[in-house]
């Protein structure tokens, strides 16, 4: 009697060590680093605080060194949780085998845009800029470099043959700052880093000066792969649906966010950016 329970007893571990360990595990979140490292690690501190209390388990905010970075620790499952562009979320759903599901995106990312920016006195039109330097952001990135590049070609613009160099800054912050200390006469960057740099009186929008915006295009998103089990996507998407202005907890999350709000996504909205990119020959 005594060796058959035991015997159970040795079995309910077994069956029951998997889920503890699924309970246990850590959830990872990253990012595409499209802003310095401290800034990231900055607007993940209390999402991440957040998410571990709505999903009951820990979680931490794994940092990448690049955006290919953050496409393959999500692809490869090293990650749970990924902030994309729309473009980097285009090559992971390409990368997985239409594996990457988007969950939600911020309502400003239904009609995100892109600026160019110049310091140089004599620059005050697009054309100005030919035959002078430009600075796109990373190669992956979605406002700082594919779609920007896009309006560009139909504002008459083709990077490779209308700037005299086209350099790749990595990010939308180091952008600014190669535009502002004239190491380029113009830069593209997305919208709402532009604004908090303004806002937070870093860049002196007199002396540096936006002097184009893009049309609206679908851009950022938190997405997972279709592995996650269902019930943690679920409550994943519930808990960023809940972060609403005077919610608990929602407001220092939205302001660090640069969202009034997030909302349901969906592969469909990313449908022209994939297209953007096959025409620029990125795909």
């Amino acid at each position: 009697m005594h060796l058959d329970r035991r015997a159970a007893l040795i079995t309910l571990l077994a069956v029951a060590a998997p889920t503890l360990q699924a309970q246990s595990a850590v959830f990872r979140v990253t990012a595409i680093p499209d802003e310095a490292p401290t800034e990231l690690a900055k607007k993940a501190a209390p999402l991440v605080a957040y998410l571990e209390k709505q999903l009951g388990q820990k979680v931490e905010f794994t940092p990448v060194t690049d955006y290919a970075a953050a496409v393959e620790v999500l692809v490869n499952r090293k990650v749970d949780l990924a902030w994309f562009g729309g473009f980097t979320f285009v090559q992971a759903k390409i990368r997985s085998g239409g594996k990457a599901i988007p969950l939600v995106q911020r309502e400003e990312d239904e009609k995100f845009r892109s600026v160019v920016i110049t310091a140089d006195a004599s620059v005050k039109t697009l054309a100005d800029l030919k035959g002078k330097d430009f600075s796109f952001g990373s190669q992956s990135s979605t406002s700082g470099h594919l779609m920007p590049r896009h309006f560009l070609a139909q504002q008459g613009l083709d990077a490779e043959k209308s700037f005299r160099r086209v350099a790749y800054s990595g990010a939308h912050d180091a952008t600014i700052a190669a535009v502002a200390g004239g190491r380029v006469a113009g830069g593209a960057l997305n919208i709402s880093v532009w604004q908090k740099f303004v806002d937070e009186k870093k860049v002196d929008p007199a002396a540096v000066r936006v002097i184009y915006t893009t049309p609206a295009y679908f851009d950022y998103n938190w997405t997972v792969h279709a592995d996650l089990p269902a019930a943690t996507r679920e409550k994943l998407t519930a808990a960023f649906l809940a972060l609403r202005p005077g919610a608990p907890e929602a407001d220092e999350i939205l302001k660090l966010q640069r969202a009034t709000r997030f909302v349901p996504s969906k592969v469909e909205n990313y449908i022209g950016i994939e297209s953007a990119a096959k025409a620029a020959g990125l795909l």
